[in-house]
């Protein structure tokens, strides 16, 4: 076997506060990186996966008699082979690990083969029989709540119900289905262990709630199961969700070998969860001068065949329907209903991102009918700590809203003029493509603010667990956080380096030798499992000063770090932390957990939600009002972030989670027709590459968050939530038209009846 025990990250030197380069970066770049389709093993068979043409229809028939004929074929297995649970999934087990009698989305799993090569693989997939009898699929979201196909309501009801605002706007707003795409595939190794269990090495976000759910459908206990992470190549939530894991081990249990499934890139737009796509109404009412006195809303979500996290997507998009403004009075109700589309849930923003494009368009709306500059409404209806939100939770955290506004506002304009100093090509829409008529380019301004929760909410029991070991001046730390590319490895040697005073710090395998850290999600885990890297590593240096004070007879409790040494502040004692533990060990495991919250009641109100963190995007445009085709020249972002823990990481995020907001403002959508999937590839689903990512100029706003146990925020998903609305708001101020609908494609400027002048 070869590849499969990674090499220890060694972090580079850097505390807490610096921008420390990454460990794994430089192999990332080289190519040395083993991500998870990288994985080999000797003797090692491959898997497929055989899904339904049909996004309705009903099994007929059944036969893998040939593809057990064709040499070479170790094992195929269907839903009949399943040992334990038929179903899984992540809050609601309603998934078959392989259609039995109904197929209900276009690429559902019907069976999976092993064979010696990927060639023989697939004929064997092409052997194989399946007679359907079609059905209707049902796939318009409105019509699932009219037959009563619902995963989830949600309603929000606060304050008066019948006022009335001396202004109202509303707007009906719709998203499309959004991808991940991110650039690594899914891909796993499975090994059978010989007594009856397995090892899986696999790309994902949470380890252990995989295990749990493998454990259910294998039949086995979870200690018989042992997930180690492979290398990520990104996730942004469709990593959540099982997709090859349960096939895998099947694959190798029966076949007694190793298996290795890995997708290709159009297998994965039918292998993972998407954002949902979504239609939302809101109708704002406000005082003269800009107060909001009331929201209305109604949302409605589209999760597919099966539930993965569409209820909790949905209790996110309704609770924050208020976006970043205080608002006494709301009346908010939402769906998330089941299709036959292809299944949807977590995806970078949860939720969030839905709702702040329409929330976002309504505060343009009523700032044009009061009179008032949108940043000046913004400013008149700022949250602040305090205030109290539309579930009747106060916002205890810090909400520099105001600030935001303002220090976005406040950054520079791009000095280029349209087309650019030089008249280059490439600085207009349409770039190479010597399409645009300088004449007929405009240009437009737009603002957006956001507001997302951090962490797990709804009553979930969300922690984290990690372990610190020092010896010999080199302090070891274990979790099972997972690394998708957000950086966590780097900061979690800094938290180390800072609190224990040494530059060795060695993160061990990431996998389930471990209590749980949760999902590498809802940007938690710089909160969560820092939060439990910094108690186990504080523990450790509690028990340091215990022992030096047992040797000398000082004060642990005058003792402190100071660079790399232990010091006593009442005397002259100093000695280096690598001296004091040669030949001595100190190892103390922590789980932190954040305060509870609560389940909303029948009118949506508790403390449903744990913390949150606001951003502000201003963006600047280009649109050629003729042929459609847009350049965003800049975005400037404000960033609510506690404090910046790795400026270099924050900014990292910053500028990504910008990326995938461009892609839906104008390009992204996975093309559904009557539930079949009609683009799944990179060449006609489009990717903003870096000819299309604007300039990014950013503003930190650091003010120490005191809930969180490093008084840091997290930063992934902020940036994506309102980057997406201000650069529709950009378009709408270069064109006047109403753009309600996301992606913005060409033709809804191009051909909007000629209005455009």
């Amino acid at each position: 076997m070869t590849t499969l025990d990674a090499p220890v990250q060694r972090n580079l030197r850097g505390r807490l506060g610096d921008s420390v380069t990454r460990p794994d970066g430089r192999a990332k770049v080289d190519g040395s990186f083993a991500f998870a389709s990288d994985l080999h093993a000797d003797a090692m068979l491959w898997g497929k996966t055989l899904r339904s043409p049909h996004p309705f229809a009903r099994i007929v028939r059944l036969d893998v008699g040939a593809a057990w004929k064709i040499p070479g074929v170790a094992c195929v297995i269907t839903a009949d082979d399943v040992p334990g649970k038929a179903t899984y999934g992540l809050i609601e087990s309603d998934q078959p690990v392989f259609a039995r009698d109904i197929v209900r989305y276009h690429g559902e799993p019907i069976c999976a083969v092993a064979a010696t090569d990927t060639e023989t693989a697939r004929r064997a997939l092409a052997a194989i029989v399946v007679e359907y009898e079609v059905l209707d699929p049902l796939t318009d979201a409105r019509e699932a709540i009219e037959r009563g196909s619902i995963f989830k309501h949600q309603r929000v009801v606060r304050g008066d119900q019948n006022v009335q605002g001396e202004v109202q706007v509303e707007g009906t707003y719709e998203l499309g289905m959004q991808d991940q795409a991110f650039l690594g595939l899914e891909a796993a190794l499975a090994l059978p262990d010989g007594e009856g269990g397995v090892e899986l090495h696999v790309a994902t976000q949470w380890l252990h709630e995989d295990r749990k759910q493998i454990a259910a459908c294998l039949a086995l206990a979870e200690d018989r199961i042992h997930l180690v992470l492979g290398g990520v190549g990104g996730a942004f939530g469709a990593r959540e969700d099982i997709s090859l894991q349960v096939h895998a081990c099947m694959l190798a249990l029966r076949a007694g070998r190793p298996v290795k499934m890995q997708y290709a890139r159009d297998e994965s737009f039918h292998g993972h969860v998407h954002r949902h796509p979504a239609q939302i109404w809101m109708r704002h009412h406000a005082t003269r001068d800009g107060r909001l006195v009331r929201v209305e809303a109604s949302y409605v979500f589209d999760g597919g065949a099966y539930a993965s996290t569409s209820s909790a997507v949905l209790v996110n998009g309704v609770t924050q329907a208020q976006g970043p403004y205080g608002c006494d009075n709301a009346t908010v109700e939402g769906w998330a209903v089941r299709t036959n589309n292809p299944p949807c849930g977590a995806m970078r923003g949860f939720g969030v991102v839905q709702g702040c494009f329409a929330h976002e368009g309504q505060m343009d709306k009523l700032a044009a009918a009061c009179g008032l500059d949108p940043i000046e409404l913004r400013l008149r209806n700022a949250m602040k700590t305090g205030d109290v939100m539309i579930t009747g939770q106060v916002m205890r955290n810090v909400a520099p809203v105001e600030r935001l506004l303002r220090e976005c506002a406040a950054l520079p304009m791009p000095s280029e003029p349209v087309g650019g100093h030089d008249a280059n090509v490439l600085r207009l829409p349409g770039g190479v493509g010597l399409t645009a008529d300088l004449s007929r380019v405009r240009r437009g301004v737009g603002y957006a603010a956001s507001i997302k929760n951090l962490m797990y909410s709804d009553g979930f029991d969300d922690y984290s667990t990690a372990r610190c070991v020092l010896a010999d001046g080199r302090a070891t730390l274990k979790f099972a956080t997972s690394e998708v590319g957000q950086g966590f490895v780097t900061i979690a040697g800094q938290i180390a380096r800072s609190v224990l005073g040494i530059d060795d710090v060695t993160i061990d395998t990431i996998d389930t030798q471990i209590g749980s850290s949760g999902s590498t999600s809802a940007s938690r885990q710089t909160w969560m499992s820092g939060g439990a890297v910094h108690a186990a590593c504080v523990a450790v240096r509690a028990a340091l000063f215990a022992a030096v004070a047992a040797d000398t007879g000082l004060v642990a409790e005058d003792l402190v770090i100071d660079g790399d040494a232990v010091i006593d502040t009442m005397g002259s004692y100093r000695v280096s932390v690598a001296e004091i533990t040669r030949a001595r060990r100190f190892d103390a495991t922590a789980e932190y957990h954040h305060p509870p919250t609560v389940e909303l009641d029948e009118n949506g109100q508790g403390n449903v939600h744990t913390a949150f963190a606001f951003a502000v995007h201003r963006a600047v445009v280009d649109v050629d009002i003729d042929l459609g085709t847009v350049r965003v020249v800049q975005i400037a972002t404000a960033q609510d972030i506690g404090v910046a823990l790795n400026p270099l990481s924050v900014i990292g995020q910053i500028e990504g989670g910008i990326a995938q907001g461009l892609g839906l403002a104008v390009m992204e959508e996975i093309v559904v027709e009557r539930g079949v999937v009609r683009n799944a590839s990179f060449t006609d689903y489009l990717l903003p590459t870096t000819l299309d990512t604007p300039d990014v100029v950013i503003a930190l706003i650091e003010e120490r968050e005191p809930l969180a146990p490093l008084g840091a925020k997290g930063v992934g998903e902020s940036p994506t939530v309102s980057s997406t609305p201000a650069i529709v708001a950009a378009m709408r101020a270069a064109t006047g038209l109403d753009l309600a609908r996301v992606p913005v494609r060409p033709a809804d400027i191009a051909l909007a009846g000629f209005s455009v002048r």
